[in-house]
């Protein structure tokens, strides 16, 4: 099998509204994933003739729990050719960061393994088992910006302005159960319609997250200098868009004397907002 390298790109949550809690304890959502053109690659090669093996540049998180031996193990049973396979993850998006690296990551293998070993499942199936092990998961392998409601699983394509970001990650990784655990965190936004949805916006897990991590508030206030800022997802990483990447180049260029002041550790990368998913583009040209 020749090697077969493919994107796994970044979200941004445009915004989060958490519409209630469910009996089963997760919460009900709506939200507008903006894909990005940047993010983290994968590599699929031939195996050891032993079935499924992983590695990652970032030597610790190579262990079995990754998403994406998790996602490749589900479609071992629907393999019509042997089920054998080396991954490779190039790591590029930070850990707990609200950017959906871990479940872009499962969502490329979900497809790129269902092409390589002739699963011929389709991508409502997919979708369906990416659900089981992450609610972003979907949003990767139907791989268009949309409009999320439910747990993030129901998507309505939805095409939003492909403006260029600027992302910033503090240092700070962010527990998803802590922030939809804690009391003060709103559980009763009024239900938008995808119109209302470009009207304007917050995320709701914002106001928790900046109490339990200052570096949060620290990157909103600095970047809220220059645009509106917005955390997405329950990560730690705040964004602002621009109209052109030359405006957001001259913004992120200070931020290395800022870090030496309020912003200690924090990195950044300019992207820019796509409604169609790079990956599909290699996948389906």
């Amino acid at each position: 099998m020749n090697k077969l390298r493919l994107p796994a790109p970044a979200k941004l949550n445009l915004f989060l509204h958490i519409t209630g809690r469910r009996a089963d304890g997760y919460h009900n959502l709506e939200t507008l994933f903006q894909l990005l053109d940047y993010g983290d690659e994968l590599e699929f090669g031939q195996g050891t003739g032993t079935g499924l093996s992983f590695s990652c540049s970032r030597p610790e998180l190579g262990g079995d729990n990754n998403l994406v031996l998790q996602a490749a193990r589900l479609l071992v049973p629907h393999a019509t050719t042997s089920p054998d396979c080396h991954i490779h993850l190039f790591k590029r998006l930070p850990v707990g960061a609200g950017l959906g690296g871990g479940s872009s990551d499962a969502a490329t293998t979900l497809l790129a393994l269902n092409r390589l070993w002739q699963c011929g499942l389709s991508q409502e199936d997919l979708e369906q088992l990416g659900l089981g092990l992450g609610a972003d998961i979907p949003v990767f392998v139907h791989g268009y910006s949309a409009f999320a409601s439910g747990v993030g699983e129901k998507l309505v394509n939805q095409a939003v302005p492909e403006r260029w970001y600027l992302v910033l990650t503090p240092a700070c990784e962010v527990a998803t159960r802590e922030i939809f655990c804690h009391p003060e965190l709103t559980r009763n936004s009024p239900s938008l319609t995808m119109r209302d949805s470009f009207l304007g916006g917050r995320n709701d897990c914002q106001a928790v997250s900046c109490q339990l991590y200052p570096p949060i508030k620290a990157a909103l206030d600095w970047l809220g200098q220059y645009a509106e800022a917005r955390m997405t997802g329950t990560g730690s990483s705040v964004f602002a868009g621009f109209p052109d990447r030359k405006t957001a180049a001259e913004i992120l260029s200070r931020l290395p004397a800022a870090t030496i002041r309020e912003l200690p550790g924090c990195q950044g990368f300019i992207a820019r907002g796509v409604n169609r998913s790079p990956l599909l583009d290699l996948l389906d040209p």
